[in-house]
């Protein structure tokens, strides 16, 4: 009884440390990779994090690029990112790249949808939860975002809420929540795909 309590202690020990660190992936892959990329083909799926990619020195150099400090159930170091690879036959199309971020009302989950060269093509919340959601799902909000690239929010604090692209308009703490989250995600694909310091090719 006391090796079987013993294995038990472990067990949940184990998996409530693999657990401890939340992904965001798609709920339904197939559905939305055909939905954003309707010649696609096929996609691969690959899990990244900072962890195994570069450990601390990496995670600060994300904090430093980001402007501000990871924190939070959404933000350890052990997060898997998961990136999507879409193809047309054997030809890579784009991607989409969803984090989890911590909003006023509850987590959002944002995803952008990527060309080969990382600028943004769309945009979509897989989750979002307040008074405003309506408006902030709707396409023209989400039309803000498309064309733009890292480079248009490389400015952007997401403390101050300062250097945001001038073409995105908005107002309220899940908005700012939202840029910060895009911004993240810029930062995180630069590294994992258009920087060629991942390992998605």
């Amino acid at each position: 009884m006391k090796k079987l309590l013993l294995v038990l202690i472990f067990l949940s020990g184990f998996y409530g440390g693999a657990f401890a660190a939340v992904g965001c992936d798609l709920n339904d892959p197939d559905r939305d990779v055909k939905r954003f990329f309707p010649e696609s083909t096929g996609y691969k799926t690959a899990y990244m994090s900072l962890d195994r990619l570069g450990g601390q020195e990496l995670l600060q150099q994300v904090e430093t690029r980001l402007g501000d400090k990871f924190t939070g159930l959404y933000e350890t170091i052990d997060v898997p990112y998961t990136v999507y690879t879409i193809f047309k036959d054997k030809e890579i199309i784009g991607y989409i790249h969803g984090i989890n971020q911590k909003g006023k009302y509850g987590g959002l989950q944002v995803f952008l949808i990527y060309d080969t060269k990382g600028t943004i093509t769309n945009f979509y919340y897989q989750k979002l939860t307040n008074k405003e959601a309506k408006k902030m799902r709707s396409p023209a909000f989400g039309a803000q975002f498309k064309g733009l690239s890292f480079g248009d929010f490389k400015n952007y604090d997401p403390l101050s809420h300062t250097g945001m692209p001038k073409v995105i308009k908005g107002e309220g703490d899940d908005f700012f929540s939202t840029l910060r989250a895009v911004k993240k995600n810029l930062i995180l694909m630069d590294i994992f795909v258009f920087n060629n310091k991942g390992t998605v090719k």
